[in-house]
């Protein structure tokens, strides 16, 4: 593809208003949140719903949740920096502090569920390295350096750009640089170089604590709805799909997907399409398996999802809203090359994947261990039953809110990547002027935001 001298320019103006919506959704969840953390803040655990019979709810199917959006999001990436598919090249940062923002949202996530968030430092001075648990808090932190550092190294030279630009942004680069001034290619090299064993290191780290967590359930034999050796490889595949699906919603938004973007939002769909498929492909042998088993407790947890209180999140939810939808968008002809479609089909995907953990969770601890148990105390505390409260509703609204600023944050702080521009750019930019130069004259002032 023959390259000009020309740099990518900003997004069209008919992006700008998608991004305020979504900020300003961002904002009003926070917001309105907010209440909800304070309730978590001054009386604890009082206001949840879960109690002795299923101690984990909403806080833990969003935990599970986020956690594979950033592993999914940086196996992503490791496209990139580990094994050089330079097709992906224009989304690499963008997946990698998607990745470093989700991991934020899961810790607060599984934070607000501890019953003593102040104690939460035992594990790590005190672990027990038999418990998943100890392992995976450990992974935590040499992933969240691992992302932090690679990024820094990604961006090194254009903080260093930055700072010495007029504007108010440059003490912020210059701080941001941590006195780094080096801009050789010599450095640049290096700076790959670096970037080339994190990714590589990230990769197994990734896999492992992802792995983990499906691990966690995995090994609760307890827990019959949960005790599968598929687990760990049905939490790794689900975490691709919902994390290359969040890359092509954000790509869209934030990197102009609809027209510079095209082929990679239309190739990555491809992708999640094929995940997709492997992970129904999993989900349906785990499910046939147990009832072809005929264990007890396995029947038990499946009738909770298909058929019991929670059948409407199984049927509706994830199955409907987050796989059929999607597939049909993502296979006919009239959608699939269509990147607004695509974006649509991978954004039903991510909210159908919250309600498979939520699937995963609930069911399999809303199943009696003792028979009779719930009737033989008389507690709210002892229900095989759960609904998340307003409250938890309220916490989980302030972290998805959190996780959209965040976006808007580095959208606005973190220095923009100038790419070449390409042929293919440089005519789809042309298409877009010339479409906004056809619209009404109440549509003129949007041609002043878009440069030629």
């Amino acid at each position: 593809m023959v390259s000009t001298t020309l740099e990518a320019s900003p997004p069209p103006a008919h992006y700008k208003w998608l991004k305020r919506a979504l900020l300003g959704f961002g904002a009003v969840l926070f917001v309105v949140g907010s209440f909800g953390v304070y309730q978590r803040f001054a009386h604890g655990h009082l206001d949840a719903n879960y109690g002795s019979i299923v101690p984990w709810g909403l806080w833990v199917a969003a935990y599970t949740f986020f956690i594979g959006l950033s592993a999914g999001a940086f196996l992503v990436s490791s496209l990139v920096y580990v094994f050089n598919v330079r097709r992906f090249e224009r989304i690499g940062r963008l997946a990698l502090f998607t990745s470093l923002v989700t991991l934020v949202l899961a810790l607060f996530g599984i934070s607000f569920d501890l019953g003593h968030m102040e104690r939460a430092w035992n594990v790590l001075v005190h672990p027990n390295f038999y418990s998943p648990m100890a392992w995976i808090v450990w992974l935590y932190i040499v992933y969240f350096v691992i992302l932090v550092v690679e990024l820094w190294f990604l961006l090194r030279r254009d903080l260093i750009a930055g700072a010495a630009q007029p504007g108010r942004r440059a003490g912020l680069y210059r701080v941001l640089a941590l006195g780094s001034r080096a801009t050789s290619e010599a450095s640049g090299a290096r700076d790959r170089l670096v970037v080339r064993v994190l990714a590589t290191i990230g990769v197994p780290v990734a896999v492992l604590f992802h792995g983990g967590v499906g691990t966690l359930f995995g090994v609760v034999a307890a827990r019959p709805h949960w005790h599968s050796g598929l687990f760990p490889i049905m939490f790794l595949v689900s975490a691709l799909v919902s994390g290359g699906a969040l890359l092509i919603v954000v790509a869209l938004i934030f990197q102009s997907g609809r027209k510079r973007n095209r082929d990679t939002v239309l190739t990555l769909g491809k992708v999640v399409l094929g995940l997709l498929l492997l992970d129904v492909l999993f989900q349906v042998s785990d499910i046939l398996i147990a009832y072809r088993g005929g264990i007890p407790g396995e029947i038990a947890g499946l009738s909770v999802v298909t058929s019991g209180p929670y059948w409407w999140v199984f049927w509706i939810w994830q199955i409907g809203i987050g796989t059929l939808i999607p597939l049909l968008l993502l296979t006919l002809p009239a959608t699939r090359r269509n990147p607004i479609a695509v974006a649509a089909a991978a954004l039903l995907i991510v909210v159908g994947l919250f309600g498979m953990r939520l699937n995963i969770v609930v069911p399999g601890l809303a199943v009696e261990e003792i028979r009779g148990l719930t009737t033989a105390v008389a507690s709210v505390r002892v229900q095989a039953s759960y609904f998340p409260s307003l409250m938890e509703w309220l916490v989980t609204a302030w972290i998805i809110g959190l996780g959209l600023l965040l976006f808007g944050v580095g959208e606005k702080l973190l220095p923009v990547e100038r790419q070449p521009m390409t042929e293919r750019d440089a005519l789809a930019e042309a298409d877009t002027v010339i479409e906004l130069e056809m619209r009404p004259e109440r549509d003129q002032p949007e041609i002043q935001d878009v440069p030629v």
